[in-house]
């Protein structure tokens, strides 16, 4: 289990604020009516991933990582820079999801209380796009030296599919999902893959930065907050099934569709109106909160 005190949670002011992690009281009636489970919804689709929940994860700080560049136009100057000896820079970065309260969260940090971004960044020439990427990845993410042990403790990363490229087509700040046509020499590509996360993990996070757990819903859409990359993921993530497990691997939901697991059943519905009436409606995410940061410990 992660290791650290009461998980609070940012408001859209960005202000921290604690929250009780249950969604629903014991004495909240339920449907006592089992849902209609449908027939199977799953051709052509890759294969069901599995998500872990956040509290199985350890995170940890590490040193400060200063950004390379003071500004906006001393980042494009360099690379413009980079263009000239190398050519087309090649960046990396991955989509980390666990779950909480049943829903999709996808990991991302934060950088001086304003700007969201993917762990990642651009790899070197001479590197090869998987072993660059990881090599990255450790580089934000990575526990150092001794600082933990036991299960979860490595440099290992699932990189699975690309969910998504970017392009930059000039030396300025716009990048696309697609690549201009009057462009043939594109200045950088940026890739977003999906990672799979393993049912232990342990991150440190740089001292200058914060991990914060997002739920796809605050995402969706959100362009005005985290920008037309990240905003997008929650439709980069559609493509996925889900299957939702608790701490000691059993199946708490699973995305409606799905073949059921063995020993499965769906848990019972909690009503609106709490009158012990089944009216058909869902819940929604009542009661679920916004975009959890996550507290490393020292």
């Amino acid at each position: 289990m992660g290791a650290w005190g009461k998980l609070p949670v940012l408001d859209h002011n960005n202000n921290e604020r604690p929250v009780n992690m249950a969604t629903t009281t014991e004495d909240v009636p339920v449907s006592g009516l089992p849902p209609i489970v449908p027939k199977d919804f799953t051709a052509q689709q890759p294969e069901t991933v599995r998500l872990y929940p956040l509290s199985n994860y350890t995170f940890g700080t590490k040193e400060t990582q200063p950004e390379e560049d003071p500004s906006v136009l001393a980042r494009l100057k360099r690379l413009e820079e980079h263009y000239g000896l190398h050519g087309m820079r090649r960046t990396c970065e991955g989509i980390l999801v666990c779950h909480e309260h049943n829903h999709p969260h996808v990991l991302m940090l934060q950088i001086a209380n304003a700007f969201f971004k993917l762990p990642g960044d651009y790899l070197q020439p001479e590197d090869d796009e998987i072993e660059g990427f990881k090599k990255r990845l450790n580089e934000r993410l990575a526990p150092v030296g001794s600082q933990f042990s036991g299960e979860g403790v490595n440099d290992d990363w699932e990189i699975s599919d690309t969910l998504a490229q970017w392009w930059r087509p000039n030396f300025e700040t716009f990048m696309y999902p697609f690549l201009p046509g009057h462009v043939t020499r594109p200045k950088e590509c940026k890739k977003l893959y999906f990672i799979r996360l393993p049912k232990k993990k342990v991150l440190s996070v740089p001292k200058n930065m914060k991990l914060l757990a997002v739920p796809l819903f605050e995402l969706y859409d959100n362009t005005a907050r985290y920008g037309p990359q990240l905003s997008a993921i929650p439709h980069l993530l559609s493509r996925y099934n889900f299957e939702m497990v608790d701490e000691n691997d059993n199946i708490v939901a699973v995305t409606p569709g799905t073949p059921l697991p063995p020993g499965y059943t769906i848990p019972p519905r909690v009503l609106v109106n709490g009158d012990g009436a089944d009216d058909g409606q869902d819940t929604g995410m009542t009661g679920v909160e916004e975009g959890m940061k996550i507290e490393s410990h020292q």
